[in-house]
């Protein structure tokens, strides 16, 4: 019944808040800090119990039932997600105090997302995890349209693009995996996968699982929306989307592989390449970027990288048989997970700070305004030196361990050891990348000078009030706390159920070396090629190639291009003229041919007459006064009332949605709109309703391409 509580209350708080916000606006905020600190409280009790294997179920929907449990890993994710929201939540007061338009949407929205991030977490199957999954994917697109700038519109369509064909493969891959299977239960996954005659089929719903999953989480090739979405959001819903968001699609991902392909080299494979790839990527846009709040978006695709590339490795050291190193990966994986979300929930709520006082991120503009910043310059640093994996800090620990999987995979494949010593080297020099790009901004910002406005950002220290610094420097000092390898075998014991750590020594000589070697990286790359390559006179420039953007060069080119010219090219050859003309000709030949052999004159004036008698005989009998009229009256009288039921209730549900959630909240002073705003149509809700509901048609748009992608599956699963 705990588990109840904690997903559904969400929903409930969420209407409650958005009628009683509307009059009560700033009380509201208020409220919203308890209610998630109560969530906080309640996660606490179900980590207590979780040992029991708590469960919860409710009904029959949705194929049999929404089902929850709650083992060590779900009920640690559990207290982390409340802890984020509570953190993101106390420093929102804050952050929205001049900027209260829209603010009770945003609040609405972000406790949907927060029992949907509940319903994932501690869902003991893949479609209870599928129905939540959909439902933050669209909840938590309205963060990302939050502004209506420009760029916010265009990430939003981004974001939601992916999110729906991430959804639609997903479904795909679920359909098969009950089909191969016969079960949707993480619990009963392995031992089903193991008798099922059809192991490709099972591979195909993996790789399925993996993308639609994967879309979430920011991997690659999916990964278009990360580096757009964050910098435009608002920065705690960066924190969010960061910090818990991305963790949704790792736990599908994580959860899946555990029990369905432990011993699938090919699953394993594919999934350690594209984690390579998505770290290494990440990395070097994080270099890059001049955008304080894309180089932490960018970062934070790395970091999933590094998970998955610890997922894949964990899956061929179980192939392999050295289920020991297996564990430990599976150990170094939980753990940059939990690592990730709490140290980007200080350096997300920290850019925030930059932002509600300078209202900029540009690297050159902020350039020295931490300088007198004590407590948000000391989280800043604590949160950098910990997903930087430096000695000490709890990143270290984690790396350390996925580290530790590639090197027992180069001893375990010798046949592949070239390969897997420069995926070692790829890590390596990703992770001296986090240390060059995390140098990069806290020197900028907390140690030169500003050429220009140094006396001005001088003259105050102040930058934050008591609860944003509890929420900004208090998360920071995760950075410490788990820094202890004690504490972290504990903890990785507890979200394992294994003791993958038994053996591992933080502090060896060849992890240490392994951890200087990234560090001095990073040093390098922050000399030679931030110092000197990324920057003119002190001035950093963005020499990143607009030609290499993904979405812009390939992504939609090959969908609003490629495509249309590639159908329109076939429909030329294999045209209407050539094909669809002699065969309607042909059906209508064929179709005359047989009228004539079994013609009207035959079979259908026979039937028709034998029709028409029964009829007369029928009305002579009941009457057409007594039963016919009165009958047509009613259907008529019946789909009147029905049709003007629709329409009112359709009518009903826009006004209603006009006069709450898309509801424009005016300023004070009576502008109304903050500058640089979207305005399409005229009136107070006319520029909201449109963004939604062009966005919404675009989806619909989507889902047709993933529509294309699961019927190419299936011929693809037929003339296999």
């Amino acid at each position: 019944m705990l588990i109840g509580f904690i997903v559904f209350l969400p929903f409930v708080f969420a209407f409650c808040s958005l009628f009683f916000g509307r009059k009560h606006d700033l009380l509201c905020d208020d409220l919203g800090i308890v209610f998630c600190l109560a969530e906080l409280v309640l996660s606490l009790f179900l980590l207590r119990g979780a040992s029991s294997q708590t469960s919860f179920a409710v009904g029959n929907v949705f194929a049999g039932g929404l089902f929850f449990t709650a083992d060590g890993f779900r009920a640690t994710y559990s207290l982390v997600t409340s802890v984020m929201w509570a953190g993101t939540t106390l420093f929102s007061r804050e952050y929205f105090k001049e900027e209260r338009e829209n603010l009770n949407r945003y609040r609405f929205f972000v406790l949907l997302t927060l029992g949907a991030t509940q319903g994932v977490m501690l869902s003991a199957d893949l479609m209870t995890a599928f129905v939540f999954f959909e439902i933050l994917s669209f909840t938590s697109f309205t963060w990302v349209i939050h502004e209506e700038t420009p760029d916010a519109v265009k990430a939003a369509k981004t974001y939601l693009a992916v999110a729906v064909i991430g959804g639609l493969i997903l479904f795909m891959g679920m359909l098969l995996m009950q089909h191969a299977a016969g079960t949707l239960r993480f619990s009963e996954l392995k031992e089903a996968v193991l008798k099922s005659s059809d192991r490709n089929e099972v591979l195909a719903a993996g790789i399925c699982i993996l993308f639609g999953f994967g879309a979430k989480a920011g991997m690659f090739p999916l990964h278009i929306w990360l580096p757009k979405a964050h910098p435009v959001a608002p920065a705690p819903a960066s924190a969010l989307l960061s910090g818990i968001l991305t963790k949704v699609g790792i736990y599908g991902i994580l959860m899946t592989t555990i029990q369905a392909f432990t011993d699938n080299v090919s699953f394993g494979v594919l999934v350690f390449v594209l984690g390579v790839i998505t770290m290494a990527l990440g990395a070097v846009l994080a270099v890059f970027s001049v955008n304080l709040k894309r180089i932490l978006a960018c970062s934070s695709m790395s970091q999933i990288g590094f998970i998955l590339t610890g997922t894949g490795m964990m899956v061929l050291l179980s192939a392999a048989g050295n289920g020991e190193a297996s564990d430990a990966a599976l150990s170094g994986v939980m753990l940059h997970m939990l690592n990730h979300s709490l140290l980007k929930l200080s350096l997300f709520t920290a850019a925030g700070v930059v932002v509600m006082n300078l209202h900029t991120l540009d690297l050159n503009e902020i350039r020295g305004w931490g300088r007198n910043k004590t407590f948000l310059k000391a989280a800043f640093a604590l949160g950098g030196l910990g997903i930087s994996g430096v000695p000490l800090f709890n990143g270290y620990i984690s790396k350390t361990l996925l580290h530790e999987g590639i090197a027992a995979g180069i001893g375990q494949y010798p046949a592949f050891a070239a390969y897997l010593k420069t995926a070692e080297w790829i890590f390596l020099i990703s992770g001296g990348a986090t240390f060059a790009y995390m140098l990069k901004i806290f020197i900028t910002v907390f140690v030169e000078k500003n050429p220009a406005r140094q006396r001005e950002f001088d003259r105050s220290s102040y930058c934050m009030n008591t609860g944003s610094t509890i929420a900004v420097f208090g998360s920071s000092l995760f950075a410490v706390i788990l820094g202890q390898p004690v504490l972290m075998k504990k903890i990785s014991a507890f979200m394992t159920g294994k003791n993958g750590m038994e053996n591992f020594n933080a502090f060896s000589a060849e992890n240490l070396k392994g951890s200087l070697i990234s560090l001095g990286i990073g040093a390098f790359l922050y000399l030679f090629a931030v110092r000197r390559g990324l920057s003119e006179d002190g001035i950093f420039l963005d020499r990143w190639p607009k030609k290499l953007d993904l979405e812009d060069s390939v992504y939609r080119p090959l969908l609003l291009s490629v495509l249309p010219c590639f159908f329109g090219s076939i429909a030329a050859v294999f045209g209407e003229n050539r094909i669809l003309k002699p065969a309607s000709k042909g059906i209508m030949i064929s179709y005359r041919k047989t009228a004539r052999v079994f013609g009207e004159n035959r079979i259908l004036k026979p039937v028709s007459k034998g029709v028409m008698i029964s009829c007369r005989k029928t009305a002579c009998v009941l009457g057409e006064n007594r039963v016919l009229i009165p009958l047509c009256r009613f259907m008529m009288l019946l789909s009147e009332t029905l049709g003007r039921l629709f329409s009112v209730s359709t009518d009903g549900i826009v006004l209603f949605l006009r006069k709450t959630v898309l509801r424009e909240v005016k300023r004070k002073d009576g502008s109304g709109r903050r500058p640089g705003r979207i305005r399409i149509l005229k009136g107070a809700t006319g520029n909201v309703l449109r963004e939604v509901t062009v966005n919404f048609t675009f989806s619909l748009f989507m889902t047709c391409i993933g529509i294309l992608l699961m019927l190419g599956v299936l011929l693809f699963l037929i003339l296999r």
